[in-house]
């Protein structure tokens, strides 16, 4: 390390989801590194997290559209002004428009400036903003691609593929819950028992593809399989509606009573060791798809869409248990393979958060030293 750096990470709030999970992760790595972290933002539920792995928070609407959005840039620059940040880190577009404008009423030498693709960006000049960082670090190969086919413009050179990563020591390989917990979730959830467990994580959006879960849970047992499925983080406040439909669409196709579908819980890594087979089913192209390399990471079987993140990550490391898009009957043939002789387990898994954290460091250092 030459010297102490002070980062600026911007995003529009501090609630949930991966762009979130990232900053708290690169705040925890700076500040372990005897750097100066500071994150702007909303604000929410995770701000006691940010604060606990060492990190500062500056509290600016940066992720409001609003006709308030030109005060709010002229807010950030003065903020900037006076932090005097080595690097200005964008993870979402707003707040990467307002830092870019910020920055470029700022005096010479100004902070340098990053900007992080989290997700396939709807192409026009609104997303280009995040190509347009002197050093865009790009989630997977998946999105770089992206990058380059929707801003041809965009320097290859400044595209950096930095995956996001897990901790192993949370979903270490060969993982079992305790016999507490499997008595809680016996009680809880009678309608998994015996069987063989799908699991399918994500949040209660339709984007998740918890319909083709169902239809893929009945074809199973319409093959013979004793299949049962739990929607893990489907039931959210404000998506009753949608979980109705789901329910709606089991009972439709007779599987209602080996259906389980719950709010989202913390105890993921032991929901992964209790699935038979673990799907990501997302009928929009992810961008990484972290419950892969969880759930691989335990030693759990995999399917999923061979699309996006997902695809490339499934190629990678577990390339049997990928089906083609909207391939309903490759789809559950893929499954059957999977439950009765699930390949092997990838040896180790590269994607971890430790590297995550140092190659993202690294660039940091490396661009402040140009």
């Amino acid at each position: 390390m030459s010297r102490c750096l002070t980062v600026v990470q911007l995003l529009p709030a501090l609630e949930s989801g991966g762009v979130e999970r990232s900053t708290l992760e690169i705040t925890a790595a700076l500040a372990a590194a005897g750097h100066r972290a500071l994150v702007i933002s909303e604000g929410g539920r995770l701000l006691p997290a940010l604060e606990a792995a060492g990190g500062e928070h500056i509290d600016l609407p940066v992720g409001r559209k609003s006709l308030a959005a030109f005060a709010t840039m002229r807010r950030l620059r003065a903020t900037l002004a006076q932090i005097q940040p080595d690097i200005v880190h964008a993870r979402s577009r707003l707040p990467a428009w307002l830092a870019w404008q910020a920055l470029r009423g700022l005096p010479a030498p100004r902070p340098r400036f990053v900007t992080t693709v989290h997700g396939l960006n709807s192409p026009g000049r609104y997303s280009g903003i995040m190509a347009r960082g002197e050093q865009v670090i790009c989630v997977s190969e998946t999105v770089r691609a992206h990058v380059l086919r929707h801003w041809p413009a965009t320097d290859p050179a400044r595209l950096h593929v930095i995956e996001r990563g897990i901790d192993p020591a949370q979903f270490p390989r060969g993982h079992q819950p305790d016999a507490g917990w499997r008595l809680r979730f016996g009680r809880e959830f009678p309608e998994l028992q015996d069987g063989r467990l799908l699991l399918l994580p994500g949040r209660g959006t339709r984007l998740k593809g918890h319909a083709d879960a169902i239809r893929l849970l009945a074809d199973l047992r319409n093959a013979g399989e004793d299949a049962r499925l739990w929607l893990l983080g489907a039931r959210e406040a404000g998506r009753e509606a949608y979980v109705a439909e789901l329910e709606a669409l089991a009972g439709e196709l007779g599987v209602r009573s080996v259906l389980a579908i719950s709010p989202p819980r913390s105890d993921i890594a032991d929901a992964y060791a209790m699935a038979d087979l673990v799907l990501q089913l997302s009928n929009k192209p992810e961008a990484f798809g972290r419950t892969v390399i969880e759930a691989l990471s335990v030693g759990r079987p995999v399917l999923g869409w061979e699309s996006g993140g997902v695809g490339e990550q499934l190629a990678a490391l577990y390339p049997l248990g990928a089906a083609r898009p909207g391939d309903r009957a490759a789809l559950a043939a893929t499954a059957r393979a999977l439950l009765s002789a699930p390949p092997p387990m990838p040896v180790t898994i590269p994607h971890t958060l430790a590297a995550m954290q140092s190659a993202t460091l690294e660039l940091y250092e490396r661009l402040v030293q140009t």
